[in-house]
Parts: C-alpha cells; sequence; structure tokens
C-alpha cells in the first residue's frame, strides 16, 4: 500500500497541515522541521500528489509558448532550438513546457492566449516574434498574467525581455559584404507588422549609410521569413536590370531559399553573389556553401526567458532587459 501524507504525520507527530507545508517548502515552517520532514517522507518512500500540491498552491507548476507560425513555417529550426531551451530549463526547476501553435494575429492566437489565461492552464508565458503593437502583450499586461519576451514591442507596456541588438548587427554584416567588394547590396525582410523587421531594416539603412552607399528601394523586398519566401524574392532581385552582388535575409531561412535561387540562376554562392543570413541556428552551418550569419545563442536565450519568468511567478524582482549582442559567423556563402 502507497505510503499518504497521513502516515508521514502520525511518524513525526506533526499535523498534516505542518508535513504538507514544509513539503511544499513554506518559510511558516522552521528549518530543522523542514528538513526532518523532508529526510523521513524520503525514507518512507512518500510520493507528494503533485495534482494535491498544484491544488493547494493555486499553481500549475506549468509555463506556456504559443508558436507564431502555421504551416511550412513550423519548421523555422529557430523554434526547435528556442523550445529545446524552454523546455529545458523548466524541466530542471520541475515545471512542465505546454506549447501550442497559431498563425500570428489570428482568431486562433487569440483563442489560444485567452482560453489559457481565463482558464489558468498555465502559470505565465513566454512571447517570441513580436510585433509593434502587440495586442499579446496588452492583453498579458491588462490581466495582470506573468510573462516575459524575446524582443520589445513599440507600445508603452512594462515587462521582461531580452533584446538581440539587431540594428547594431546588421550594421557589421553590411560592412563586412562591403569589405568584400559587394556594393549593391539587397535586402529581403519579413512583415513589416513585426518589430525584428523594423530593427533589421534600420540596421540594413545604417549600414549602407556608414559605407558611403546609396539607399536603392528595389533592392529591398518582403518575404515571409520561410525558404519558400526567400527563394521568389531573390528571384524577383535577380530580374533586376541591375541585380544584386549580394544578399541577406532577414533569417537563416529567407538566406537559405536566397541560395537555391542563386543556383537556379546559374551563380556561384560565394563567388558570384554573396549571402547571408540571420538567427545562426544549426542549419546555417550545414548549407552548401556554409551560409554567412549573424548568431544569436537561440537555445541560452530561451533558458534564461524562462529563469526570468519563474521568478516572475514567484514574485521577485525582475530586470526589465537584456540587451545582448549577435556574433558574425563569416562563412563560404559570402566569400569567408
Amino acid at each position: 500500500m502507497a505510503v499518504t501524507i497521513r502516515d508521514v504525520a502520525k511518524r513525526l507527530r506533526l499535523s498534516i497541515t505542518t508535513v504538507s507545508r514544509a513539503l511544499d517548502g513554506y518559510d511558516d515552517v522552521a528549518d530543522k522541521t523542514r528538513e526532518r520532514v523532508i529526510q523521513v517522507a524520503r525514507e518512507m518512500g512518500y510520493a507528494p500528489s503533485r495534482a494535491a500540491r498544484q491544488l493547494r498552491r493555486q499553481q500549475t507548476d506549468a509555463i506556456g509558448y504559443i508558436i507564431p507560425a502555421s504551416g511550412n513555417h513550423f519548421t523555422d529550426p529557430f523554434f526547435s532550438e528556442f523550445i529545446a531551451g524552454l523546455g529545458d530549463e523548466s524541466t530542471s526547476h520541475h515545471f512542465d513546457l505546454l506549447v501550442s501553435t497559431a498563425p500570428p494575429d489570428s482568431p486562433a492566437e487569440r483563442e489560444i492566449f485567452e482560453r489559457w489565461v481565463q482558464s489558468r492552464l498555465v502559470d505565465g508565458i513566454v512571447l517570441s516574434r513580436m510585433r509593434l503593437r502587440d495586442w499579446r502583450a496588452k492583453y498579458l499586461s491588462d490581466n495582470d498574467f506573468p510573462f516575459v519576451a524575446h524582443g520589445h514591442t513599440h507600445q508603452r507596456l512594462k515587462y521582461p525581455y531580452i533584446e538581440v541588438d539587431a540594428r547594431a548587427g546588421f550594421e557589421i554584416l553590411v560592412k563586412h559584404l562591403v569589405e568584400r567588394g559587394r556594393r549593391r547590396i539587397a535586402y529581403i525582410g519579413a512583415s513589416p507588422r513585426f518589430t525584428l523587421q523594423y530593427d533589421r531594416l534600420q540596421g540594413y539603412q545604417n549600414g549602407l549609410v556608414n559605407t558611403n552607399i546609396t539607399f536603392d528601394p528595389s533592392l529591398v523586398i518582403e518575404g515571409d521569413l520561410s525558404r519558400t519566401g526567400g527563394y521568389e524574392a531573390a528571384l524577383r532581385l535577380f530580374e533586376l536590370a541591375k541585380p544584386p552582388t549580394a544578399i541577406i535575409g532577414v533569417n537563416d531561412l529567407t538566406a537559405i531559399g536566397a541560395m537555391r535561387a542563386a543556383r537556379e540562376k546559374g551563380l556561384v554562392v560565394g563567388k558570384d553573389i554573396a549571402v547571408a543570413g540571420y538567427d545562426g541556428t544549426d542549419d546555417s552551418e550545414h548549407t552548401q556553401p556554409p551560409l554567412t550569419t549573424l548568431r544569436q545563442q537561440v537555445y541560452d536565450i530561451a533558458r534564461q526567458l524562462v529563469q526570468m519568468l519563474l521568478a516572475r511567478i514567484a514574485g521577485e524582482l525582475v530586470e526589465s532587459k537584456l540587451i545582448i549582442q549577435p556574433e558574425l559567423v563569416v562563412r563560404e556563402s559570402t566569400g569567408g
């Protein structure tokens, strides 16, 4: 027969309430008593009911992440590394990670957020792919629901986030391409609603100014953060009367798609055309040729976000923002 909390309390000659609060880590139980309770419970082989513990503490011991993507976007290696980091760090703190997916700004995305918050399915939420005006951040703030984010919005909202300085990174990337003799540099971006598009485009434009290159709007084209989007956008760039000598993708997938388009046009990537991306996912190292990229430590950032979120759930003060510099990884796709 399984050992119950009543059995542990009887052995220790303590109340069930005292034993329960000791095992749950409440600070109104003396340290010596708590240590004794934990030791005896372990000796007796008592395993507390997680469901009962969650009910007593009114917590689910779970955090949530809703992937802002659909269809082929779900295969983005950024999300794979990000979820791995979230999951590993959550597990190390005995929390579960609940993951779902929905297209950005869709009714399905709103329905999931509202259901998770109103039914308290999770204790907190991690956001990514922030938008200039992000209804998710506003909704969670209005409902005083714990959340952290990878990136910022342009709204006046206070929440903890980790930001990678993409503007500075893209300035460095443009400089790198110019030093390789490339001056007609194109940029395949993303939807203007995303903060990442705003910041990376600004970095690209600043990089042109810094290297005395006149901005040419015909070299800026919108993609959709996917391989296919990068491929189709690059084909349009190659149809220009004066096609680019270099292409920067808003992310690695976009750049990988552009490399495919270049090969179909008979161009040698790294020689006839330079291509670079952003994210530094594992996939970028195994393309042919290997892709030059701005690396953000996706896995590590995800783990840090979980730490920030759990601290916020516990009611602790959390640093409002952390700015990280991306690393330029030069490979053969830009003449390495």
